[in-house]
């Protein structure tokens, strides 16, 4: 009878979760399309998250500014680029409800990137951030961000692995005119087909010049790369803009970058801009399959039903504000990134949570 009872109270509990969204996030590219559903999460609310200025530690909240340099003939163009950590400065508020006005420093609170308007050793001084671990694979990349209205930049929201396997989303100031209200978007799928043609991706299927239907410049907009295994999904504000296929979809992990550069390129960036450009990013929010093992083997460990009440959290379409790791209940072992008051999101502890498994296990071997 014990035994029957305990089974009885077993399968009531696997009827439930320990803890939401542990098996996953799901989205959909098109209302009616089939559901996607990803292992991981990395959140980031730059708003008042600070990456740079405390004591330095590489990869503390799974980003890092970049430095490094590009010749001229590297970067292709009159100018070489100078990716330098001073370049990427954050720029929070302290209310940890609060999420859009003026950061400490002055001007819109969040992750700034900026471009500088002097040349130094022919080099223009740029930045660039990204995270450190190559684990992206397919995926739901969103970013909101406001871009600078300088004319001589570029701004980009990217994954990347090299240069034949890359997903840009990239804003030229210099193609932006208000008295026409022209802001386009670049939208680029690196590829061999790409670097044969000289890196020009404008000379391939991985290329559109997409016209948004507002000023990127005058307000933070959501910017989405949906990753999958046979197609590339680009989208502002939750509105498709461009579909691409074929050979220049990437087949292998990678990572995400935000960078603001200049190299002075006719073709490209133009530039250097005559005075300093900013460019702003809100934050990240990525929702992905893990390529390491270790994650995979987290995944299958803690997904016990996928079935069961919020064992699957539908991910929400252009929310600034909303962050699964805000949540009290959020699965634990996630790669999340979210300070509030000064310390990250509490969340479920993996010894709790194996100690709730081996209370099921233990119900069985009654």
């Amino acid at each position: 009878m014990t035994s029957l009872r305990s089974l009885t109270s077993f399968s009531i509990f696997l009827g439930y979760v320990l803890a939401d969204c542990e098996c996953g996030y799901s989205m959909r590219t098109n209302p009616g399309d089939m559901e996607y559903v990803f292992t991981d999460l990395l959140e980031s609310d730059f708003v008042h998250l600070d990456l740079t200025d405390g004591p330095p530690d590489y990869g503390k909240y799974g980003w890092a500014p970049q430095e490094f340099d590009m010749s001229s003939n590297v970067a292709r163009g009159p100018y070489g680029e100078a990716f330098s950590p001073q370049n990427v400065i954050s720029n929070n508020i302290a209310d940890a409800q609060t999420f859009e006005g003026s950061g400490v420093k002055g001007g819109d609170a969040g992750l700034n990137l900026v471009v500088k308007s002097e040349i130094d050793n022919g080099m223009v001084n740029s930045a660039d951030i990204s995270t450190t671990i190559l684990q992206y694979y397919h995926g739901t990349y969103r970013a909101g961000i406001k871009v600078t209205d300088i004319p001589g930049t570029c701004s980009a929201f990217f994954w990347y692995m090299n240069d034949t396997q890359e997903i840009d989303m990239e804003f030229l100031s210099s193609q932006f005119n208000r008295s026409n209200n022209t802001f386009p978007v670049n939208l680029v799928l690196q590829s061999k087909e790409s670097k044969d043609a000289g890196f020009d991706a404008t000379k391939t299927d991985g290329f559109r010049k997409v016209n948004l239907p507002f000023d990127p410049t005058t307000e933070f907009h959501e910017y989405r790369i949906d990753f999958l295994s046979d197609r590339v999904l680009f989208y502002a504000d939750s509105e498709l803009l461009a579909e691409m296929n074929g050979t220049g979809v990437p087949s292998t992990p990678g990572n995400l970058q935000l960078s603001h550069w200049s190299n002075g390129n006719d073709g490209w960036s133009q530039g250097p801009p005559k005075e300093d450009a900013t460019t702003t990013v809100s934050y990240v929010k990525a929702y992905f399959n893990s390529s390491l093992e270790s994650r995979q083997q987290d995944y299958r460990n803690r997904c016990i039903n996928p079935s069961a009440p919020t064992a699957v959290c539908a991910i929400p379409d252009n929310n600034a504000t909303f962050f699964f790791s805000n949540m009290a209940n959020m699965t634990p072992n996630q790669t999340s990134y979210h300070e509030n008051g000064g310390a990250q999101t509490r969340q479920w502890s993996l010894p709790l949570f194996a100690a709730a498994l081996g209370i099921c296990a233990w119900l069985v071997g009654l």
